[in-house]
């Protein structure tokens, strides 16, 4: 194999597709997590609003699985040697009807500790079985939040106060954190999801926007250290490269 083939297939092999669910996912992958991983090997990092996201009317939810493997499926055969992931909220994924996602269902009758990886083993399957028997299951790796994003926030609750520009607002914030084992564990009832608790503290809270200013702040570390699951993706992440 000549250098110059060498260094092309390096260069393919380390480009990276993250579908995610909304716009603060779409700009903590473009601003922070592609910065991490491009001192691990990789030569393109970026995010692609599942579906048509930025279309979507808040109130509907995540697009169906029939909708979003369309897309994963479409990308990772017009582009051989990229890899994907997914990054989105499980409790947000229909359980039933069309646009159920596999494993949803099932994986509400998991324990905790089990309910993320169910899903992420039924949506790897389906992509390799659509892909068909030639597909490296490698290219392929999902990733389920527990939560939405603000769960990831409350991982320091100081620096999630300075981020929204309410220090003040820190110690609340520090009080529901120090309810529950992991951020990744806040539940998520209407009225007691990550976003809603913020919500309750401030009112004029805006996602997109506060989160992005929040997460940044908060920094990739703090996030990797209090979240276990959101920890292992991207250890796994970092390794892919030089799979």
């Amino acid at each position: 194999m000549s250098w110059a083939v060498a260094r092309e297939l390096s260069e393919t092999m380390t480009r990276l597709l993250v579908h995610v669910e909304g716009e603060t996912e779409e700009t903590f992958v473009n601003e922070v997590l592609a910065a991490h991983l491009y001192e691990h090997g990789y030569t393109t990092v970026s995010a692609r609003l599942v579906g048509n996201a930025r279309q979507r009317d808040r109130r509907g939810g995540i697009r169906s699985w029939s909708s979003i493997r369309q897309d994963i499926v479409r990308h990772l055969k017009e582009d051989a040697g990229c890899r994907s992931t997914t990054m989105v909220d499980y409790y947000a994924l229909p359980q039933s009807g069309e646009r159920a996602w596999p494993g949803r269902a099932e994986a509400g009758l998991r324990p905790f500790a089990e309910k993320a990886g169910t899903v992420e083993n039924a949506l790897r399957e389906e992509i390799c079985a659509k892909m068909g028997a030639d597909f490296d299951h490698q290219r392929f790796v999902p990733y389920v939040m527990m939560h939405e994003f603000e769960g990831l926030l409350f991982s320091d609750a100081a620096k999630l106060g300075e981020g929204i520009g309410r220090a003040d607002l820190s110690p609340a914030f520090q009080a529901i954190r120090d309810q529950f084992a992991t951020p990744e564990e806040i539940n998520d009832s209407p009225v007691t999801a990550p976003s809603k608790r913020i919500i309750n503290l401030l009112p004029s809270y805006e996602k997109p926007l506060m989160g992005t200013l929040a997460v940044l702040e908060i920094g990739l570390d703090a996030i990797r250290r209090e979240c276990p699951f959101f920890r292992a993706w991207v250890e796994h992440l970092e390794q892919w490269p030089t799979v």
